[in-house]
């Protein structure tokens, strides 16, 4: 059997190809060496399929082996990764193992993000699989990163044929397992509820999850885990699965009948129907996969260092991010150009680095029944132009950004009466309307162009150094109004290319611009996105302990400088609920730090109190961009507190937040055990003054102090002595 083994500096991925060119999946784990081909347990089974070349002998059947990228029609009756048809309408296919090869060097795939990396800092193994029949090239794609034990896997398909052949399923990533003892973690939701963590045993049978609504969206994010049932914060081997990818998506994850475990991941199949020409090429979006066998807290400081080094570009890659106010929750769409320099004053004064002009700038846009499309500066609302607004909130000291949602349009808008046939409507079938908005169809050019250049004239005629990009609605009614075309199933993925394109012409004309992210808050939020913008606004649910959920799910995959998280006013506009100044700023400093709400009514003391919140920001944001991140108690399940620690990488310094969830007479203590501190350290607590060990912290922990109230929060800094 031919061996392809990869590593890592802790891991060891090897692959094995058997003499009918069937490539198999032998092992992924802590960093071994030699062959791992006596983990195949080949023998015959019943009702297994036996390739047509083994003549008599009936051991070898692709059902029950592990195989490295399944596809449908050669006996492997299991969830395929790969399924095509052909001119027919024929499905199956049979790849088999053609070719290797190993390149220095991390690749790259055209129109869509990737991870990166110096060409001294990882390398790139290919192996070419082919279908003889139908002329198809299957080409596998291995990004190593030996430091930062990631492994990236994309496909290529050619076809080699005289005939357009059909893709309906191309996932980027398979790993079979030969067990199947494990446990799935996953990342559920819904608007202002984003990533809600779920663990759950992986019982027999199929369970897919992924988005049809055209983002990657609030309900499911593209972040699995995979773990072993024992598998805690600090001990147990799990892996990670993260599409860097931003539409519809899939992942399955199948235990079948002799208890062997399939995961894997890529575009959704549901409407995919992708037709591929002759000499034409197609690349599926990148899968990234990592393996730790010291727990969740390790997992997440994989995947936390891959995106802050290796998926974020630009100038605020590794750069303190400007603490802002944002007016949406202090205005919504009614101000005038007075009242917002009003708000950009006070936030001035109060220490705040830059204002946000949010919805409601633009076009015919007293409401948000009308104006989207239409990329104007109202300058009767504004009582003059954008730039007069820019030069003010600059004269102020602090720098000016703009809200936009390029990618929908309302009926009542000049750009959707000229062009009609630019919005996602069926024929003769009324749309299906979100928050009375219809999405324009950035699966053409000239779409796309037409939006770029009517935002970019906006850009240019003001100082604008930050733009937050919206999106609020899922996406039906697909339907591409050209001339000649016939084919819908590939529509929706040429629809997240244009906005993939779009976002790479704005990091192209203006490379130091700060774009965030957004989508109904959450509803985009994954790491094909955080390639374009360093931050995503990471939920449009403000309420500070809703928010503590929403960003510990967030914490398992993505790292917490790519979270922007603000302070918002009380009574919560989402629940109602009132939460003290002090505790709100405690938990939007675990983000992307801001401020949302009406600066004037707040009082003297609580002013003093924002002016000292930013000073604290600003003091510890190093540890927040650079650090460790670690989940101390899990609101929900340790429903006494919520408390989580930014720990910089020599261990020498910390931050820990603790957040009071409940208050009850008598209470008994709660100990906050504190992670990734060093167990022959002695810490000083700045608070306190007192100095501690950082044995006990970790092992027993400090006493959480017990004050009379709901959700009360503390913050506690501690240095090596």
């Amino acid at each position: 059997m031919e061996l392809i083994t990869l590593q890592t500096k802790n891991t060891t991925y090897q692959m094995g190809v058997n003499e009918m060119g069937f490539l198999m999946h032998l092992y992924y784990g802590p960093r071994a060496e030699g062959d791992m081909s006596f983990l195949l347990d080949v023998r015959d089974r019943g009702f297994a399929g036996n390739p047509y070349d083994a003549g008599l002998d009936r051991a070898f059947s692709p059902d029950v082996v592990p195989l490295e990228y399944p596809c449908y029609g050669n006996g492997d009756f299991r969830s395929p990764a790969f399924n095509i048809r052909d001119s027919r309408g024929v499905f199956g296919t049979d790849l088999r193992f053609k070719s290797f090869d190993m390149k220095e060097g991390k690749y790259s795939i055209p129109g869509l993000p990737a991870v990166y990396a110096d060409r001294k800092e990882a390398y790139t193994a290919e192996i070419l699989l082919e279908d003889e029949r139908l002329c198809v090239e299957v080409l596998l794609r291995y990004g190593v990163l030996p430091a930062e034990d990631v492994i990236t896997r994309s496909v290529a398909v050619r076809n080699k044929g005289r005939e357009t052949v059909y893709l309906n399923k191309v996932f980027s990533a398979c790993l079979d397992f030969p067990g199947g003892r494990y446990d799935l973690l996953h990342f559920y939701g819904r608007h202002m509820m984003e990533r809600m963590l779920e663990r759950g045993p992986l019982n027999h049978g199929k369970q897919q999850f992924g988005s049809r609504r055209g983002t990657s969206s609030h309900q499911h994010n593209p972040f699995f885990i995979l773990a072993d049932e024992e598998t805690t914060e600090d001990y147990g081997a799990c892996y990670g699965m993260a599409f860097l990818y931003s539409g519809n998506f899939s992942f399955e994850a199948e235990k079948d009948q002799h208890d062997q475990t399939r995961i894997q991941m890529g575009l959704a199949d549901e409407m995919f129907d992708y037709p591929l020409a002759p000499g034409e090429e197609f690349y599926s979006p990148e899968t990234a996969l990592a393996y730790t066998s010291d727990g969740f807290a390790a997992l997440s400081h994989i995947y936390h260092d891959l995106v802050r080094e290796h998926i974020c570009r630009g100038k605020y890659k590794n750069a303190a991010r400007p603490v802002l106010i944002n007016n949406w929750e202090a205005t919504y769409l009614d101000f005038t150009g007075d009242k917002i320099i009003g708000i950009a004053r006070q936030a001035a004064e109060l220490g705040l680095d830059m204002f946000v002009l949010d919805d409601g700038w633009f076009g015919k846009r007293d409401t948000d029944n009308s104006g989207l499309g239409d990329w104007t500066v109202n300058e009767k609302k504004l009582g003059g132009s954008l730039k007069r607004i820019s030069d003010a909130v600059n004269g102020l000291g602090m720098k000016f950004g703009l809200w936009i949602e390029p990618e929908m349009v309302n009926e009542d808008s000049e750009l959707y009466r000229e062009h009609p046939d630019w919005a996602f409507v069926i024929p003769g079938k009324r749309p299906v309307r979100c928050r009375n908005q219809l999405v324009l169809d950035f699966s053409r050019k000239e779409v796309v162009d037409h939006i770029f250049s009517s935002i970019s004239e906006v850009i240019d005629s003001a100082n604008v150094e930050y733009i937050k990009m919206d999106m609020n609605r899922s996406i039906c009614d697909v339907f591409t109004a050209v001339e000649g075309y016939q084919n819908y199933g590939k529509t929706m993925h040429e629809y997240v290319l244009g906005v993939y394109d779009f976002l790479e012409r704005l990091h192209g004309r203006y490379p130091d611009l700060l774009i965030e992210g957004c989508s109904g808050g959450g509803g985009r939020f994954d790491m094909g996105m955080l390639y374009y913008t360093p931050q995503i606004w990471c939920s449009d649910g403000t309420d500070a302990i809703d928010r503590i959920r929403v960003q510990h799910g967030t914490s398992f995959a993505y790292p917490p400088c790519t979270v922007g998280a603000h302070v918002s006013a009380v009574p919560n506009h989402q629940t109602g609920r009132s939460v003290d100044l002090k505790t709100r700023g405690v938990v939007a400093m675990a983000g992307s730090f801001g401020y949302e709400l009406d600066l004037s009514l707040l009082s003297d003391e609580e002013k003093e109190e924002v002016r000292e919140q930013v000073r604290t920001y600003k003091k510890y944001e190093h540890l927040l961009i650079n650090g460790d991140y670690y989940r101390l108690h899990t609101p929900g399940k340790d429903t006494e507190a919520a408390a989580w620690a930014f720990v910089s990488k020599d261990k020498t310094e910390a931050l820990v937040s603790i957040v009071s969830l409940d208050s009850h007479g008598n209470e008994p203590t709660t100990y906050i055990r504190i992670r990734g501190l060093r167990g022959d350290g002695m810490y000083r607590c700045d608070e306190t003054g007192e100095t501690y060990s950082g044995a006990v912290l970790m092992h027993s922990g400090y006493p959480m102090p017990v004050v009379p109230g709901e959700y009360k929060a503390w913050q506690m800094h501690f240095t090596i002595s």
